[in-house]
């Protein structure tokens, strides 16, 4: 239609003419097919790696992530979050994930927390010990008590079990007792979460720890084990969320520079109320939480 023309006729047209302005002149929502065309131009591929505490969380929301943008790959990598750190500042990772507290001489990198968990300390479900107090603990891992009828248990030799070097889950547990690496008597050495769930889960005498989320899933998914107080706090999601858990440590994704593109996208994403199901359902507290 030729808008002048249009203007040229009598007043009777002067409301036509005001609707093709507002058609011709006006944002319009854009289409449900415009939208999916804007969300499908990310592309590309993203390497994630670091602390096994974080990447079930991290695969979840990647799986999603995809499910928006049909372009776009998000590999996620497990190995401590020393190696989160090392990756992403050598260039071998696009994000790194890990799952403490930053420590002053990682300022260099880019930190953006996605969530929070706490450290707590699994027996087997059929073990009748209910409580160990701090000393107790600490007395456990430097081999000082080494049969459980010392500490309330019955009469059966104590299997310790320790996190490996380079997993933060260790860095947390020896900061807040107050020990070296050193001081633990180990029996056995684990890596990730799930192996130290699995080893205390098919051993009766065993003593371990390993992520709140990650055994409080496990527990309430048939795996017999009993998370332990801390100091008359019980060992839970819920505790992490009030603030009254003693061993609560944030969950981050770390970048070796200020993010751009796929990467900014993404930890965008992972920090946003839309990935909260997911946190929760890992037994982890959401940010806003």
């Amino acid at each position: 239609m030729n808008i002048c023309r249009v203007l040229c006729r009598p007043k009777k047209y002067a409301l036509l003419v005001a609707l093709v302005m507002i058609t011709v002149f006006t944002d319009v929502p854009a289409s449900a097919e415009d939208q999916r065309t804007a969300s499908n131009q990310l592309n590309g591929k993203l390497v994630v790696t670091g602390s096994s505490t974080v990447a079930p969380l991290i695969a979840e929301m990647g799986k999603q992530f995809e499910s928006l943008h049909s372009n776009v790959r998000i590999d996620v990598q497990t190995g401590g979050s020393s190696r989160g750190i090392a990756d992403a500042r050598q260039g071998l990772a696009d994000i790194g994930m890990v799952s403490r507290a930053m420590k002053d001489d990682e300022r260099d990198l880019q930190a953006f927390p996605v969530a929070h968990d706490g450290v707590c300390i699994i027996l087997h479900r059929e073990n009748p010990v209910q409580a160990l107090a701090d000393e107790q603990i600490v007395a456990i891992y430097t081999g000082k008590v080494t049969n459980w009828k010392a500490a309330g248990g019955t009469d059966a030799p104590i299997t310790v079990v320790n996190k490996a070097d380079g997993r933060s889950t260790l860095e947390v547990f020896l900061q807040y007792f107050k020990l070296r690496a050193s001081d633990v008597k180990a029996h056995v050495v684990i890596g990730d979460n799930e192996q130290g769930v699995k080893t205390v889960a098919g051993n009766r005498t065993a003593i371990g720890y390993v992520s709140i989320g990650t055994a409080e899933y496990d527990a309430t998914h048939g795996a017999p084990i009993r998370l332990l107080p801390i100091g008359e706090v019980p060992a839970s999601s819920e505790s992490v969320r009030k603030g009254v858990f003693p061993l609560s440590r944030p969950l981050h994704l770390v970048t070796k520079t200020s993010p751009s593109g796929l990467a900014k996208s993404f930890i965008e994403y992972a920090q946003s109320k839309a990935v909260h199901d997911l946190i929760r359902q890992q037994y982890f507290v959401p940010l806003a939480d």
